[in-house]
């Protein structure tokens, strides 16, 4: 599938470039701290991150005060297997490069179905940081070619981590963590259970 750039006009309705902060040292301590294994790794918060000096930049410039956790997705992955959402942003910077497939929540039909054909790529350089919004449908970053990607995940502090309730029906059928709404593909291997939502191709950067 076609790759755009963050820097794309087609990206702004998914996101923007975070501009004004210094992400040098996070970069840095996702190359050095963290792994990058075979498969995808996802961590909500991890102690070496928050502790830098930026997570006090992003919390009052980018969240308004919020507490934030700065966690990471590591790995390696080229296909698109579920795509997710928050009700708030989600900041990623990226210390390789890497590859977004997004979509849009106004995209998903009534009955929380979406048609990954309309979905996008977007090519995230090294050193970048961007701001997904909302009402933008994401997941795991993508590699490129068979490279493995190390991308820092930034939200409010609390998302993904495990649900205290149980949830049924519509969207709320949906909610699988905590501030998370997912949309699985039939071939995308999720755990059992997973709501399904994606309909079309199982979508792969690679090909």
């Amino acid at each position: 599938m076609k790759i755009y750039s963050v820097e794309d006009a087609r990206f702004k309705k998914y996101g923007k470039i975070v501009k004004g902060i210094d992400f040098s040292g996070l970069v840095e301590a996702l190359e050095e701290h963290t792994p990058l294994p075979e498969g995808v790794e996802y961590v909500p918060g991890l102690e070496i991150l928050e502790a830098l000096p930026v997570r006090r930049e992003l919390v009052s410039k980018s969240f308004g005060e919020m507490e934030i956790q700065i966690g990471y997705c590591n790995g390696h992955n080229s296909m698109l297997n579920a795509l997710e959402y928050h009700k708030s942003s989600e900041i990623n910077v990226a210390a390789t490069d890497a590859v977004l497939l997004l979509g849009s929540e106004q995209d998903m039909k009534d009955d929380f179905t979406y048609d990954t054909s309309l979905a996008e790529a977007f090519l995230l350089p090294k050193g970048t940081a961007v701001e997904i919004y909302a009402t933008t449908l994401h997941y795991a970053p993508c590699g490129v070619g068979d490279d493995g990607f190390k991308v820092a995940i930034v939200l409010p502090k609390g998302t993904n981590l495990d649900l205290d309730d149980a949830h049924a029906k519509g969207e709320d059928g949906h909610l699988t963590a905590k501030n998370k709404w997912l949309l699985g593909h039939p071939q995308g291997n999720l755990p059992e259970g997973s709501p399904m939502g994606l309909v079309g191709e199982n979508l792969c950067v690679n090909r």
